[in-house]
């Protein structure tokens, strides 16, 4: 990026960072562009406003754009990859199932919840919970009680990982524009987001299901044979934006590939050892690479030694996604797909993700326009004039930002681009950025409302009405949020 010496003084720099806010939250709200669009624009604005030289505009704007499209694209299209392989052959079902035998009737809701933890690291929020839908209202059929009991635990699943955890986009992106270690961030995302889906979506749907009685949908009542069909028409979600703002998963269970599909119901669904393996391997290979390192840098191991080179290469994020998808597309191709089919699901998963990524990227561009621009160095010192601490100054703004407009995608991004000078400023180790950056996703996490599609997406699915929603999702994802916060505020404070 391009070297620039700020021209305005700190007070002209945050009136524009205002400005350039107050119109992205007027394009994308009241005149309905397209995130991407109106990051792009705003970028460009701001750039000009804050007078970085004309002939440094473009390179700064591509700067920003490239830099995070560079690991955000080969994550996210990885991920969809391993997701959609997992998806059409029936795996969601399978890892269900045997979850809810083998933990019990009276813990189906436990089971539900992590099986959907699981299944939710490769996949996106909206096609995991719309696959996992049919099994939900067949157990609760089964089981008996308010649905609520079962889907809130599920929906909450997928929407912490996705929130926390890469290869989703959200966290890769900020973590990607505040120089996050993004093995690492995988790591603090689970040890933060397992215990916050659990008192947040797991313990709160048992209380408030007792208290709300939500039936089994009338789309959903006729049916007797949900679970034993992985083909949910994920295609009919519009969730442009998902509980993260993500521009859907896009994984959607048939689109375009319904021979591939097909010829996997008829072979069978894969072994639960096999979805079991495909799904740990990436965390694994990841949490080897961090753990390895982290004895290297006590001192515990040689540092120089060699195979200490192949365990980092190995353990890198990519690196790792990529391994995982050769192994799933062998063990799970064979018998059931052709490689013409293999490749026409592949190609198929990357159509719908392709508008998250470019968001994303977009994102990046004005986080660089921010920074080159001199705006977060501004907001970097008013901050510390102030004496708010960085882990909480990201959590308001994106809290501030998610309940105005709705997409936590934008209020990510956004946030992050603005409090990045802040967390360099700061010099802050490995693990406080990872803890800044799950900040910023607890932000963007909370209150979802009318102005958030994936507010409609759940309401829709259930059947409730906007009050109902606003009672049982809406408390759910502020709880997610909240939660979440706390335990990473707290390990800021002692680690």
């Amino acid at each position: 990026m391009p070297e620039v010496e700020p021209v305005l003084g700190t007070t002209p720099l945050l009136l524009i960072a205002v400005a350039a806010v107050a119109v992205l939250l007027v394009l994308i709200m009241k005149f309905k562009v397209h995130a991407f669009v109106a990051l792009v624009l705003v970028s460009l604005l701001t750039a000009l406003a804050t007078r970085i030289p004309t002939g440094d505009v473009i390179d700064t704007l591509l700067a920003g754009f490239g830099s995070t499209l560079a690991s955000v694209a080969l994550l996210v299209g990885l991920g969809a990859m391993i997701g959609k392989l997992l998806e059409v052959t029936g795996g969601a079902v399978v890892l269900a199932d045997t979850m809810i035998n083998r933990f019990g009737e009276k813990r189906a809701p436990l089971a539900l919840g992590v099986a959907s933890l699981l299944f939710g690291f490769p996949i996106f929020f909206d096609a995991g919970f719309v696959v996992f839908l049919p099994i939900i209202f067949s157990v609760a059929r089964q089981f008996g009680g308010s649905v609520l009991i079962y889907a809130l635990p599920s929906a909450g699943a997928f929407a912490v990982m996705h929130a926390f955890v890469p290869p989703h986009p959200g966290p890769v992106g900020a973590g990607d524009i505040l120089g996050a270690d993004i093995g690492l961030l995988v790591v603090v995302g689970l040890v933060i987001g397992i215990p916050t889906w659990f008192i947040s979506c797991y313990l709160f749907s048992q209380w408030i299901g007792r208290r709300v009685q939500v039936g089994i949908p009338s789309t959903f009542a006729g049916r007797k044979s949900e679970a034993d069909d992985p083909r949910v028409e994920a295609s009919d979600v519009d969730d442009a934006d998902g509980p993260m703002g993500g521009g859907g998963s896009g994984a959607t269970a048939t689109g375009g590939t319904t021979t591939a599909t097909d010829t996997a119901t008829r072979t069978g669904p894969p072994k639960f050892s096999s979805v079991l393996a495909l799904l740990l391997l990436p965390l694994v290979l990841i949490l080897l690479n961090t753990g390895f390192n982290t004895l290297a840098t006590a001192g515990a191991v040689d540092g120089d030694a060699g195979w200490l080179d192949w365990v980092t290469l190995l353990g890198q994020t990519p690196v790792a996604l990529l391994i995982t998808l050769l192994v799933a597309a062998t063990v799970l191709s064979r018998e059931r797909f052709s490689r013409s089919e293999t490749e026409d699901l592949l190609n198929s998963s990357i159509g719908p993700v392709a508008a998250i990524i470019l968001i994303t990227g977009a994102g990046g561009m004005f986080g660089g326009v921010l920074r080159a621009s001199g705006i977060g160095t501004a907001l970097a010192d008013s901050l510390e004039s102030i004496g708010l601490p960085v882990i909480v100054a990201a959590f308001v703004i994106a809290t501030c930002l998610r309940v105005a407009q709705g997409s936590a995608t934008v209020a990510l991004l956004t946030t992050a681009g603005l409090i990045a000078p802040a967390v360099e400023a700061a010099d802050l180790s490995r693990l406080d950025v990872a803890l800044v950056v799950i900040a910023i996703a607890c932000g963007a996490t909370v209150l979802s409302h009318v102005n958030d599609s994936g507010f409609w997406l759940v309401g829709r699915f259930l059947e409730m009405d906007v009050k109902t929603t606003l009672r049982t999702w809406t408390v759910m994802e502020t709880l997610i949020g909240v939660v979440g916060f706390g335990i990473a505020w707290v390990l800021s404070g002692i680690v």
